[in-house]
């Protein structure tokens, strides 16, 4: 069945403009554009707020959660200085201290005569107890008397001249 045209419509219609009763190809077409552009923006929006962490993930940063957290912070508040904050940390390498100072607390638990480790797990202790006590060393017995952490004492530190290696 072939509808006819409206006498003052013209004769020449655009490709674009649809018979009624008929399928919209344009406006499809530019659904599936528009659905499309908003997924695409949308993945990158959240690749490039993760740009930092990503950043300092891949160079094995000390500051990896620090940079994660200031990424998020930066996504929900929408305050972008905490993304450049995140950004600028992720480029920078701090220093790292701790490998340095876990050898030197090594090193003098060494020369105090102790086991690698065993320094932190010494307790001193807070009260003088009297001697005498139930369970405990009395002073007639000096050769059997216990430090605060209730073990034997140790044997003496070595010289110091023993560990030095020319």
């Amino acid at each position: 069945m072939a509808e006819s045209i409206h006498p003052a419509a013209a004769h020449h219609l655009p490709s674009f403009i649809t018979p009624p009763g008929e399928t919209d190809v344009l406006m499809v077409v530019m659904g599936v554009v528009l659905g499309l552009s908003v997924l695409g923006f949308g993945i990158f929006f959240f690749r490039l707020h993760s740009l930092p962490e990503q950043l300092a993930h891949k160079s094995h940063k000390l500051q990896f959660e620090i940079v994660g957290a200031l990424c998020l912070i930066s996504l929900f508040t929408h305050m972008h200085i905490f993304w450049v904050a995140g950004l600028l940390l992720a480029m920078v390498d701090l220093p790292d201290f701790g490998t340095s100072l876990n050898r030197i607390a090594g090193s003098t638990e060494k020369l105090a005569g102790l086991q690698a480790g065993e320094g932190a797990n010494q307790t001193q202790p807070t009260e003088a107890k009297p001697a005498g006590a139930a369970g405990e060393p009395s002073l007639d017995a000096p050769s059997r008397q216990i430090d605060g952490a209730g073990a034997p004492p140790k044997a003496p530190a070595p010289k110091r001249k023993e560990l030095i290696h020319v």
